[in-house]
Order: structure tokens, then sequence, then C-alpha cells
């Protein structure tokens, strides 16, 4: 998809505000797959990620009135959404908390042997592709949630320093210093413990049924093997000229990035298509 200028964007703004329902759906349309990816990224789950982008979306919508035109549009729109994110408490892990050293004792001393064959004859190739893309977005839920942020906008979607600080209320060097820190901390543990992205013990080949009687992967709900890839210059709406921070980058090939569910954009369709639009309050 064509990504559109700023000065298309803008106009695009002053044509909703006044009421144009094409502009409105052609500018939401534009950010959610950035937002939903992020959403997936902050929140573990893509049950999480697909509640938290409606909510956001809807928040674009009935504040577009307020946008001043003094940041890009992304820039913008990755503010109210990291704020929604960071505080965001009806996802999974705000109730169930990890860390690197449950993570790390659950891989050292998780006993697999003696574990039916529970894959319910799906293709364990296809079961240890969906474990291993869950469990290192999991990982991420290790770090504090600002912390994610700083990781996220920094390894996935390339921000720069100078548009990552104004998203996140830090100056340049502190959010080059933090993702540094982050991506080492990351890092270190992908080295110590995983045998698909470092030089670690644990295989998800391994770890397949293990996984599915702890209920961490589900034979009939494969949320990313399932999901259709989209290219990484699609979340590049906040890349300007990303430094070289650490020569990390090769550690974290499992960013990738997603369509959003279908009945996502049902969703959105059907809230521009009903009665609800008119209550939106976008002049």
């Amino acid at each position: 998809m064509h990504k559109k200028t700023n000065e298309e964007l803008f106009s695009l703004i002053d044509q909703a505000t006044e009421g144009d329902k094409q502009a409105l759906e052609t500018l939401i349309l534009e950010v959610q797959d950035m937002i939903f990816n992020l959403s997936l990224r902050m929140l573990g789950t893509f049950a999480d990620a697909e509640d938290a982008t409606q909510d956001i979306l809807l928040k674009i919508i009935t504040h577009l009135s307020t946008f001043r035109k003094e940041s890009s549009f992304s820039t913008w729109t990755f503010r109210i959404a990291v704020n929604h994110l960071k505080n965001y408490q009806k996802h999974m892990f705000a109730r169930h908390p990890l860390s690197f050293e449950f993570y790390g004792e659950d891989i050292e001393h998780a006993r697999l042997e003696d574990i039916p064959d529970l894959t319910q004859d799906v293709e364990k190739s296809i079961l240890a592709e969906e474990l291993k893309m869950s469990c290192t977005n999991v990982m991420l839920q290790c770090l504090d949630a600002e912390s994610r942020c700083i990781f996220i906008l920094g390894t996935m979607f390339k921000a720069d320093s100078r548009i990552a600080g104004e998203i996140l209320d830090l100056t340049p060097e502190a959010y080059r210093q933090r993702l540094s820190r982050i991506r080492r901390k990351m890092a270190d543990f992908l080295g110590t413990y995983c045998g698909e992205y470092g030089n670690g013990n644990c295989k998800c080949s391994k770890r397949i049924n293990y996984a599915i009687q702890s209920h961490r992967l589900h034979p009939c709900c494969l949320d990313y093997t399932s999901a259709t890839e989209i290219p990484q210059q699609t979340l590049s709406a906040v890349k300007d000229a990303m430094e070289d921070i650490d020569d990390l980058s090769q550690q974290f090939s499992f960013c990738k990035s997603y369509q959003p569910p279908e009945k996502l954009r049902k969703f959105l369709t059907d809230f521009l298509d009903g009665a609800a639009l008119s209550t939106v309050k976008t002049t």
C-alpha cells in the first residue's frame, strides 16, 4: 500500500473533520496495521491486541479534531497508542505478569519427559513455528511497559531517537541509552536460553507438548502461523534515519509484522457505516 505524505494526510484530516466518511476510513486504514502490531508486541496475544486496537482507533477518531499538525500524523497516533498501551490493564499479562527470572526457571526446569502427544494431529513443524513466534513475543512481557515500548519502537519500527523521544517524552540521548541497555538485556536472555535465536538449550520442537499441557499453545488456534505476514516497510511510518545504536539487529529477527484479523477490519467498517459515527465529534 502506498504510504501517504504528510500533506496528503493533512488534507484527509481536514476532509474527515468536515464529515467525509471516506476520508476518515482512509486515515484509519493508514495507521491500523501499525497500531495492531504495536499492540500485539505490547500485550502479547492476538486477542488482547485486537481489543486494544479497537479502543485506540476509537480514540484517534474521537480526538481527530485536536490534531494541530505540529507533528506528523503517525507520530501523533503513536503517542495516543503508546499512552493507551502503557496503562492498559485488561490484557492477560497484566493479570499474570512475567519476569526473565521466571521464564528462565521454566526453561531450565520444565519436565518435558512423560508428557503424552497432545498435538491433535497438527503438523509438529507448524506447532513449533507457532510456539517460536508466541514465545519470543511473550518474552517481551518480561520488560516493564515503558522498556517494552522503547524496544518495540527501536527494534520493530526502527524509529530514530528524535521521533521515538518525541513519542515517549524522552530526550533522544536518553532514548538511545535505554534502547541499547534493553536490547542487550534481551540479547543476553536469548543467548543464554534460546536455541532458536541464541546458544541455549531450549528448542521449540522439544517443548510442543509441554506448551500445550500448560495452555501456552493451542493446536486449534494458531494465531501466528495463520496470520498474513506483511512487509517490514509497511510499518516504517515513524522511521527517519535509524542510528547504529548497537550491532544486535540480527538477534531480533522474530519481530515480524502481521495483518490485523479480518474481524478488526469488519469492526471498523461496521462502525463507520453505522449510526454510531454520527455521535463522533470530529468538528
